[in-house]
């Protein structure tokens, strides 16, 4: 120890718990009161659309984005997809099933052998009409014990739906 620590007195003077933290100024205090503005109001769609069509489109939709989630965990191959995707999310699709493949040691559109299997499964829908022929969805998917999200655009091509835009999240 030199000369100049055995001087130093250190004082620890407690620091109270601030109301903000961190950069990003997050508040560590409870909500009571309900947020400005009032309740919030439904989501509702930009085009109107009868209730048959949404209900089609949305168990078509819900399908699809099943079979791809098969898809990219291996379960199935991934040519089942073509007539319903667009060229660029196809090759999304088929970059991320082979991505999953080399991780898990499988080969994409071949199964996955004789290893446990989760299957995912879409559990909730939410759909948005930006006109009559073209709708945007939300869906929770359910892997296991975790839950992730797709973000789909489809377009109405020759009466079917067909998926131009996919976000996984």
């Amino acid at each position: 120890m030199s000369s100049y620590d055995a001087n130093v007195t250190r004082l620890r003077v407690p620091v109270p718990l601030a109301g903000v933290q961190g950069t990003l100024a997050l508040e560590m205090l409870p909500q009571v009161d309900p947020p400005e503005g009032g309740p919030i109001a439904p989501v509702t769609d930009i085009g109107e659309v009868p209730a048959r069509v949404r209900r089609e489109f949305e168990r078509q939709a819900w399908h699809q984005i099943q079979r791809t989630t098969e898809v990219i965990c291996g379960d199935r191959p991934v040519t089942q997809l073509v007539r319903w995707t667009s060229k660029p999310v196809y090759d999304q699709i088929n970059h991320r099933a082979q991505v999953v493949a080399r991780a898990g040691a499988h080969e994409a559109g071949f199964g996955r052998g004789r290893r446990p299997v989760v299957t995912p499964k879409v559990q909730s829908i939410h759909t948005c009409f930006v006109t009559p022929a073209i709708a945007e969805v939300s869906l929770r998917i359910r892997y296991g014990a975790r839950s992730r999200c797709i973000a789909a655009r489809f377009e109405l091509t020759n009466n079917s739906w067909v998926c131009t835009e996919m976000i996984f999240g």
